[in-house]
C-alpha cells in the first residue's frame, strides 16, 4: 500500500481525546527519556537500566486510523505504519515507546488469517483485528487479544496469536491500552487514505 500521496492533515487533532473518556486518557511520553533507534538494546553495558531508554520504532512511516467507538464516536489517530512484508515482520519487537503516535497499523491489501508472536518483542501488547471496510465505513472488530513477550532464541518457540476470522488491518498498542482508543467489541477501523507521512502531526 506504498502508493499514497503525501496529504496535510488538517483534523489530525482529534488524535487520543476524541475516543477517550477523561478516565482514560492515559499521559504519553514526555519526550524527555533519550531515544535510541530499534534494534540497538544489545549495545548497551550490562549495567544500563534498559527500561530506562525508550527505543521508538525505526524506519517506519505513519498514517492516520479511523476508528468508530461503539457508541458511533468517530476520530482519527495517528500511528506507525507497517504495509509491506518487511515491515510487519518488524513491527514492534525491541520498542518500548511509541512517541507520539497510538500504535502501530498492520495493513493488507486482500484478507489475510497470518497469525502474530512476540519473538524479541520486548513490551506486553494487546492486538486487535479487523475486516475489510465496506464504503467508506471502517471494518468491523474480528477479535482483540493480549501478547506477552518471548523470551525464547527461536521464534518458533513463540506462542501464535490469530484472529477469529480474516482481517486486512491489525492494530497494536501497549497492552491494556485498546480501549483507550476507542477499541472495544463492537467498534470498527479503517486506514485512511492519502494520510502517510515521515511522522504524526504536531499536537
Amino acid at each position: 500500500m506504498r502508493g499514497y500521496a503525501f496529504a496535510a492533515l488538517t483534523t489530525a487533532t482529534l488524535i487520543a481525546a476524541a475516543c477517550s473518556s477523561e478516565a482514560d486518557v492515559v499521559t504519553k511520553d514526555s519526550g524527555v527519556v533519550p531515544t535510541v533507534p530499534q534494534g540497538t538494546l544489545a549495545d548497551f553495558e550490562p549495567s544500563t537500566t534498559v527500561h530506562k531508554v525508550a527505543v521508538q520504532p525505526a524506519g517506519f512511516t505513519t498514517a492516520m486510523i479511523e476508528v468508530t467507538k461503539v457508541d458511533g464516536t468517530v476520530c482519527e489517530l495517528c500511528m506507525w505504519l507497517a504495509d509491506t512484508s518487511d515491515e510487519r515482520g518488524r513491527g514492534l519487537k525491541g520498542v518500548t515507546s511509541l512517541g507520539t503516535a497510538e500504535g502501530m497499523a498492520f495493513v493488507w491489501n486482500e484478507p489475510t488469517t497470518s497469525s502474530f508472536f512476540m519473538f524479541q518483542t520486548v513490551t506486553p501488547l494487546s492486538i486487535a483485528w479487523f475486516g475489510r471496510p465496506v464504503a467508506r465505513a471502517g471494518g468491523a472488530l474480528v477479535s482483540t487479544a493480549d501478547m506477552e513477550p518471548c523470551a525464547s532464541e527461536n521464534s518458533t518457540d513463540c506462542q501464535r496469536f490469530a484472529a477469529d476470522g480474516e482481517y486486512v488491518l491489525a492494530i497494536e498498542v501497549f497492552q491494556g491500552d485498546l480501549a483507550s482508543i476507542g477499541i472495544t467489541a463492537g467498534s470498527a477501523a479503517r486506514l485512511l487514505p492519502e494520510t502517510e507521512s515521515a511522522s504524526c502531526p504536531p499536537g
